[in-house]
């Protein structure tokens, strides 16, 4: 227990064998319960995790038969914690790469009553990305600027980090089964967040990189994730600024998404028809001009609307 609040962690887990003994031996003591998803591991994982739990009854071993991916793996330690009624739950992941003398700092604001959902931030300050791969850390910057877009937490840095805290009022009202199950989950789990107004805080901490070896394919995986923010922006739109709770910035953002790339295709063509057959330049350029900057101010007004809505609480 943590300052009268009971704690549970949930520690998703595929072909772990090295480095879970160090992550579970790692956990703070005030934790209460260890839902460790062992996630259709292929090496001896499975095995450590119940040879750990002889000697830690906090230790509950969820086996997945087959690899569900690692959001599915998340989603099976919440509704485990939801179950026994956990009031906080955080998530680590099995790889040794979570200090855990930060769970602590992810902690405090929800038990003050300050946020109900705390994530991990490893690039605010350059010392903290120290051992991030330029490659990683570029993916990680476009994502993080995607992830503002599509989740509408605009303060929001180091989305892909799952170094987290939940509260139980997030879990109850939050749809577990309708999150996306592999490495995009916590961009998904953001957006379905916002749409109630649950607050959000980082939490600064340094990266921790060893000897683990990260099974994501960036290439392919933020083409992936990509798409799944572009999907979850319009359904954030339709579900919180019209069917909850309607308000006219979604105007704004459908006639700023439709103009821009009408006065840009304008220009094109009169440039075109310029070049080609001579034709004039000067209406139509202004005109295509005057579209695609009108639809700029009309989307730049619906992004302020949208940050003074941010924490708003359904």
């Amino acid at each position: 227990m943590y300052k009268n609040r009971t704690i549970a962690v949930v520690v998703p887990s595929y072909n772990e064998e090295d480095l879970i003994s160090d992550t579970l031996k790692s956990i703070p003591q005030f934790v209460d319960r260890i839902f460790v998803v062992n996630d259709g591991s292929e090496d001896s994982t499975g095995t450590k995790i119940d040879e750990l739990s002889q000697n830690d009854p906090r230790i509950s071993h969820i086996l997945h038969e087959r690899n569900k991916g690692v959001g599915a793996a998340v989603i099976s330690g919440y509704k485990s914690s939801l179950a026994e009624e956990f009031d906080i739950t955080v998530v680590m992941d099995g790889d040794n790469q979570m200090d855990p003398k930060y769970v602590a700092a992810l902690l405090d604001p929800i038990v003050d009553g300050k946020a109900d959902y705390t994530k991990g931030n490893r690039l605010l300050n350059p010392d903290y990305r120290k051992g991030m791969s330029k490659w990683r850390l570029f993916g990680n910057s476009i994502l993080t600027i995607l992830t503002k877009f599509s989740s509408g937490y605009w303060q929001l840095m180091d989305p892909q980090n799952a170094f987290t805290a939940i509260s139980r009022d997030v879990l109850e009202r939050i749809d577990l089964d309708s999150v996306y199950p592999r490495y995009g989950y916590p961009n998904d789990l953001l957006a379905k967040m916002n749409v109630f107004g649950f607050r959000v805080i980082n939490i600064p901490h340094p990266a921790r990189y060893g000897k683990e070896k990260s099974k994501i394919k960036y290439g392919r995986y933020i083409l992936k994730v990509s798409n799944l923010l572009l999907m979850n922006f319009f359904w954030r739109l339709k579900t919180k600024y019209i069917l909850i709770n309607f308000h006219p910035l979604i105007f704004f953002y459908i006639f700023g998404i439709l103009m821009v790339p009408l006065g840009v295709i304008g220009g094109i063509y009169t440039i075109h028809n310029k070049l080609l057959f001579g034709e004039a330049l000067f209406i139509r350029g202004v005109l295509s001009a005057l579209l695609a900057i009108i639809g700029i101010q009309l989307f730049l007004f619906a992004m302020l609307f949208d940050m003074q809505m941010e924490n708003y609480r359904i």
